[in-house]
């Protein structure tokens, strides 16, 4: 199921840095996240669609340049940021 304006706008207060940030790393990798954990249950039911499998890897690579320019910035920020999204690193 696709994330709704509301959903979206919600992940971007949580994440952002101050007031006006709606494009800081820390909100594009939750964004990300999100579009990639819709996507992976959409794939469970749906094997064969190689199309959006495709998309998937691609957002997940985009997602991993952005954690790895993360990491390399600030560490504190990247480490707060993964253990908030669940993520393994």
């Amino acid at each position: 199921m696709p994330s709704s304006a509301q959903h979206r706008t919600k992940l971007v207060k949580t994440y952002q840095i101050n007031a006006t940030d709606t494009g800081s790393p820390e909100v594009q990798i939750a964004l990300l996240t999100e579009r990639i954990n819709d996507l992976t249950e959409h794939l469970k039911q749906h094997r064969k669609d190689y199309h959006s499998r495709r998309g998937l890897v691609l957002m997940a690579s985009r997602r991993n340049r952005l954690l790895r320019y993360l990491a390399s910035a600030d560490r504190k920020r990247y480490l707060d940021l993964i253990g908030r999204l669940g993520l393994r690193k």
